[in-house]
């Protein structure tokens, strides 16, 4: 076991999983939150059974003291090392129909609780001189689409917070990096909505979630000479 914590913000069933997964796997000792901790029983027990180390934790993104407190306890445990902000968003509606409340959760949830995190994960990392912090992004984070101004804007923010820690904190020995993921996940719920489409799909269509995880693992191994502040993912059978 390495002594050093891992926060992933947004350890959903898919990607955040898959992540949590890959850094447990190095001997981390790994801190996954969502909105509804509890449904990460099954990820913490699949951990423990394979030798790791995984704290479940109920915590909202879009507020400060939940991150505040998330962040503390990760580096109270051990020294904090990585933090992901993998909070998603994503949701579709015409531009007539994308109300006051709409457009602010979303912008609470893709772009503000992505600053919440980075800020306290920096915190706790600038004192130690060392660190990485990286953040999950989309197709929208760059460019606009037909029904997304609520998410792409979003989107757009976090990559422009991404951007600026990096600056800022890349001469303090800490990693920023932004991903893009430029495709389908592959999940039973977008082979269904594939499906319903009547679009099909080859064996390179869609995106392992843990292929995705382990380009954040090796995005925290590279030298400081040679960081990669954004990368976009996408399969070999998706247009772009």
């Amino acid at each position: 076991m390495r002594n050093a914590t891992v926060v992933i913000v947004g350890a959903g069933d898919h990607i955040g999983a898959a992540i949590v997964r890959r850094f447990a796997a190095e001997g981390y000792i790994v801190l996954a939150a969502r909105r509804n901790g509890d449904k990460l029983a099954s990820l913490v027990a699949e951990i423990g059974g394979a030798g790791g180390v995984c704290h479940a934790r109920s915590a909202d993104a879009r507020k400060e003291e939940d991150i505040i407190a998330l962040m503390a306890e990760a580096d109270a445990i051990a020294p904090l090392e990585i933090v992901v902000f993998n909070v998603g968003g994503n949701v579709n509606f015409p531009l007539l129909e994308t109300t006051e409340r709409v457009f602010r959760k979303v912008w609470e949830m893709a772009c503000y609780a992505g600053f919440l995190t980075g800020r306290e994960a920096a915190r706790h990392m600038i004192a130690r001189g060392r660190g990485s912090i990286f953040f999950t992004g989309a197709t929208a984070s760059l460019r606009g689409g037909k029904g997304y101004v609520a998410f792409a804007s979003a989107k757009f923010g976090l990559r422009a917070i991404a951007q600026s820690m990096a600056r800022e904190l890349g001469p303090a020995n800490i990693h920023v990096a932004h991903l893009v993921i430029d495709a389908g996940v592959d999940t039973a719920w977008v082979r269904e909505r594939m499906a319903a489409a009547g679009r099909t799909h080859g064996p390179d269509r869609l995106m392992n979630p843990a292929s995705i995880a382990e380009t954040y693992w090796q995005l925290h191994r590279q030298p400081r000479d040679a960081w990669t502040h954004e990368l976009d993912l996408r399969p070999a059978e998706e247009t772009w």
